[in-house]
């Protein structure tokens, strides 16, 4: 890296995908193209370093630390490397790295999981939360659309000011966010980390927790980062800048945000309002699931 915040944005972005062969549930490595890809958009050159159990040492030095979902077979399978890379991964945050978790990934980096098919799963605790997986827990499956608060600064650093995030979620566990963290988002359809407490993700700030470098961990898949390049930046600004983002070149996102507005206005037409499962939700949501939104 050539410069970090208060100078030049920097010319190289390092990139840390976790277990990509474990954790690709819905398209998930589309979240490292998109980071890539906006990079290189702006003459930054990215490289992209997968992470497995042995690969401590390539976690010196990253900027941005992604890791995705997968089956709870795969959750399990994973577990014992996630703790054992607990420091490398603590070190890396507190030197300014940015992590964005999702789904599997989110439950596997909190303090815990439990399940009924694989037990308690013990985490790093990288992320303040707790998952548990009610025996006989419904499902939620479908889109979604979260509302970012009006001092989110995902939302401030967008020069549109857009406050809206969208994704696709399949999950049976119940998340609860503990007091180092806030809510990524308040749900407007779908479900979120419980079903009903309205709060979807978690989000620690850079400096909160006693972190230097921002945390995020969300349900949504799809993957996230295509349909909403306000969040891919600034994961991006905040990993180049060490925890203080730095000021990215604008890009054309037409397309992104075409495709962000048209997803949003599929599910809310079949998905309204804060969901209420029932066997014709259900039956729209395999129907959206099928046309391959």
């Amino acid at each position: 890296m050539s410069a970090r915040a208060g100078g030049a944005t920097p010319d190289r972005v390092v990139i840390a995908h976790l277990f990509p062969e474990a954790l690709n549930l819905y398209g998930d490595l589309g979240n490292i193209v998109t980071l890539a890809r906006r990079a290189q958009w702006r003459g930054i050159t990215a490289e992209i370093r997968g992470i497995g159990e042995h690969d401590a040492d390539q976690l010196k030095g990253v900027d941005v630390i992604f890791i995705g979902g997968g089956a709870d077979q795969h959750q399990r399978a994973v577990a014992d490397a996630l703790v054992a890379l607990a420091d490398p991964l603590r070190r890396a945050i507190d030197d300014g790295a940015a992590l964005l978790a999702v789904c599997a990934g989110y439950q596997n980096l909190g303090h815990a999981f439990r399940s009924p098919h694989v037990g308690e799963i013990p985490g790093p605790g990288l992320l303040d939360v707790e998952t548990e997986m009610p025996v006989g827990a419904e499902r939620f499956v479908g889109g979604i659309a979260i509302e970012l608060g009006g001092d989110s600064p995902i939302a401030n650093a967008d020069a549109q000011g857009r406050r809206r995030i969208v994704g696709f979620e399949n999950h049976s566990g119940r998340t609860t966010i503990g007091p180092t963290m806030h809510p990524l988002g308040r749900v407007v359809i779908g479900r979120g980390n419980d079903g009903v407490s309205g709060a979807e993700g978690a989000i620690a700030l850079p400096g909160e927790g006693g972190l230097t470098g921002l945390r995020i961990g969300t349900y949504l898949h799809g993957p996230l980062l295509p349909r909403n390049p306000h969040l891919a930046d600034f994961v991006l600004a905040s990993g180049l800048g060490r925890g203080m983002p730095v000021e990215l070149a604008p890009l054309p996102d037409e397309t992104e945000w075409d495709a962000h507005q048209r997803f949003a206005d599929h599910w809310t037409a079949i998905r309204p309002g804060v969901y209420r499962r029932s066997p014709l939700g259900r039956l729209r949501d395999r129907a959206g699931a099928l046309i391959g939104f």
